[in-house]
């Protein structure tokens, strides 16, 4: 059964001293997104995440992460409507970065093409404001050297729980 949150996924390779970010085009919407998915059975968000990368890109699922700070809410009725009961009307959608070492992904049914691209144009590309600040943030991350926001993360689970 599916649980009650949502994944995104940004796949990143450094070239040179620049990052970029693949964008995958969904085919039923047909809007650029990161990597997107929800936990099935028992999994926790970092099996979620890792599964939905290798599901929708190929990626190896013993890839370098990032657990981003980035998190937002989606209804449900975006992603599967009232599975939960009538109770549960947003779920929380938590954000990686994972770093690949080449730029040939697998496209999968549920996307027509995918594309690499700067943190620039990304945002720009991008639809969903929760994977803006997502890519921003990795972006952010990435280029400064920050490597752990569990701090960060602490914070905005300390607030989520007021």
């Amino acid at each position: 059964m599916r649980r009650p949150f949502q994944v995104l996924v940004i796949p990143y390779i450094k070239e040179g001293d620049k990052y970029f970010y693949a964008l995958f085009k969904r085919k039923d919407l047909n809007i650029w997104q990161a990597i997107a998915g929800g936990g099935e059975g028992n999994e926790s968000p970092t099996k979620t995440f890792r599964r939905e990368a290798f599901e929708e890109a190929g990626i190896d699922q013993n890839s370098p992460y990032i657990r981003l700070s980035s998190i937002t809410t989606i209804p449900v009725v975006n992603i599967h409507g009232f599975l939960w009961g009538n109770n549960i009307i947003m779920v929380p959608e938590i954000a990686f970065g994972v770093e690949v070492f080449s730029k040939e992904l697998v496209v999968s049914n549920e996307h027509t093409e995918y594309e690499w691209v700067e943190c620039s144009r990304a945002l720009k590309r991008l639809r969903y404001d929760s994977n803006r600040s997502a890519v921003w943030e990795l972006d952010y991350l990435l280029n400064n050297g920050v490597k752990d926001v569990s701090k960060n993360i602490q914070i905005i689970e300390r607030y989520y729980k007021q």
